[in-house]
């Protein structure tokens, strides 16, 4: 690790460099705003001191205009940097379509990743470069905060509620991963590395690490825990239990109980295992058990990554088909 004296984090993405073009602007313009107003203090101290035989009169009429200037000016840029901040905050806050998922599960203290694919890691997250990545992030115990300055972004990780974050890395390389949030006794050891590869090193790193004992996706991990917990003696088309069913139910509008209306996104799916009468269906009855002190978060996205599975249309993914 180099050891050189340096004032700025690199830059590993395109987002880093709008942030840092943003910082720099907004530096800009207090230096333009405040500079002459020190200058002219300076200048008026020197002119007007005690002792300058000077015409000391007011002036008996002003400038409006100059008077409303000062302020109006200084108000439409900044109201022009909080639009062009607000701007890129919601960039991040919209992920491509096509954004390769990992899941993250913080705790004290490390950081658990789970890849699509089937590869785990701890601390040090592998990702190609040049492809858009979602992280899907949720904690097991306390507030966390996953923060990458390389990339110039960073997210809350909450107990018991998903919250997202995104990426297009585009310089490969190995950048410093931290915690930002006050976390219990050891906060400061908590982090890692962002590992940038080119796309045929991480094929290869991805293959390596299949290969190493898990050869199967997270989604067919899920498949496998959802019939070893029982879910599909209710769920499933055999069934004679009054269930929901979850062929093509992620991404739809769901009628509540209640007469509310959820979209099925990950965190309406995490609940309805951990907390199944939070939001109960319209039409069924509040019967299914909790698996709130049964299931690890890691086992939670499998199954998750499961429902998405099924529930986007995806049939020939269930491991039950494949299976029979």
């Amino acid at each position: 690790m180099s050891h050189r004296f340096f004032l700025w984090p690199v830059q590993a993405s395109e987002h880093a460099g709008k942030v840092d073009l943003l910082i720099g602007s907004f530096g800009v313009m207090v230096w333009l705003l405040t500079l002459p107003v020190f200058v002219l203090m300076a200048f008026f101290a020197i002119r007007y001191r005690t002792g300058r035989d000077v015409n000391r009169e007011h002036a008996s009429s002003g400038n409006v205009w100059m008077e409303v200037s000062w302020s109006v000016i200084p108000f439409l840029l900044t109201l022009g940097f909080f639009v062009w901040a607000t701007a890129l905050f919601f960039d991040l806050r919209r992920p491509p379509a096509g954004a390769m998922t990992i899941n993250v599960v913080a705790k004290q203290w490390m950081w658990k990743y789970q890849h699509g694919e089937g590869a785990q890691e701890i601390n040090d997250l592998h990702v190609p470069v040049g492809r858009p990545v979602k992280l899907v992030m949720i904690s097991q115990d306390v507030i966390h905060s996953l923060y990458v300055p390389a990339l110039r972004i960073k997210q809350d990780v909450l107990p018991s509620r998903y919250t997202t974050m995104w990426f297009t890395a585009d310089k490969p390389g190995a950048y410093a991963l931290r915690c930002a949030e006050f976390c219990g006794t050891d906060h400061s050891v908590m982090g890692g590395r962002l590992i940038v590869m080119r796309s045929q090193d991480y094929a290869d790193w991805l293959a390596r690490n299949r290969d190493g004992g898990e050869d199967e996706t997270l989604a067919a991990t899920g498949a496998r825990l959802f019939r070893s917990a029982g879910c599909s003696g209710c769920h499933g088309a055999a069934s004679a239990v009054h269930a929901p069913p979850l062929e093509g139910l992620y991404g739809r509008a769901v009628g509540l109980a209640d007469g509310r209306t959820l979209i099925a996104d990950e965190q309406y799916l995490h609940d309805s295992i951990m907390l199944p009468n939070k939001d109960v269906a319209g039409g069924y009855r509040p019967i299914m058990p909790t698996y709130g002190n049964v299931l690890q978060p890691e086992q939670v996205n499998a199954l998750v990554a499961y429902l998405k599975d099924i529930g986007a249309g995806k049939p020939g993914s269930r491991q039950e088909d494949r299976d029979e």
